[in-house]
């Protein structure tokens, strides 16, 4: 395993076209952080920051990116953590992990989003029925919903069925 290597990190409205070596580039403005690989290939990363790509944490002093960095695309295959501004090294994965990782990822932003969008058929107040009939839309909106997510979990769920239940 390689030794682990500190980092710096400025916070940046836009990347600047040269990037140097183990400086992390963090845009609020456009929720992204840019690092030239962690290897040394000179390779330049890319984090996008999103509920379903990375996350980033300041403390205050030094910054930290979850998950890990996964170069999988590039010839180094590199995989390290960023974590207090060091990147630690993680272990190398094999091609069937890498691709079991990229069907995780698919299937958690195809499942964020699926639920993102039923939430934004949520009515909005103005849009909402008086008395007795806001009850009954409500209940017929919210059994919709629950059917909706019990279809979503059910098509996007990685490991199947988890019991068949047979004739009673």
């Amino acid at each position: 395993m390689r030794q682990e290597k500190t980092l710096t990190h400025e916070f940046v409205e836009f990347i600047p076209d040269a990037l140097k070596e183990g400086t992390l580039y963090v845009s609020m403005e456009y929720a992204t952080v840019v690092h030239k690989c962690c290897c040394g290939c000179g390779k330049e990363v890319v984090t996008p920051l999103s509920p379903t790509d990375w996350k980033l944490i300041f403390d205050g002093k030094t910054i930290s990116l979850d998950p890990s960095i996964g170069n999988w695309s590039f010839a180094c295959q590199s995989h390290y953590w960023i974590t207090n501004d060091r990147a630690r090294w993680a272990a190398h994965w094999s091609e069937a992990k890498i691709d079991v990782g990229r069907a995780h990822s698919r299937w958690a932003k195809d499942r964020y989003f699926a639920i993102a969008d039923a939430v934004d058929d949520l009515p909005t107040q103005a849009q909402k029925p008086e008395g007795v009939e806001r009850v009954k839309a409500e209940r017929r909106f919210w059994g919709k919903l629950k059917k909706k997510a019990a279809d979503i979990r059910r098509r996007f769920d990685p490991t199947g069925p988890t019991h068949v239940r047979g004739p009673m």
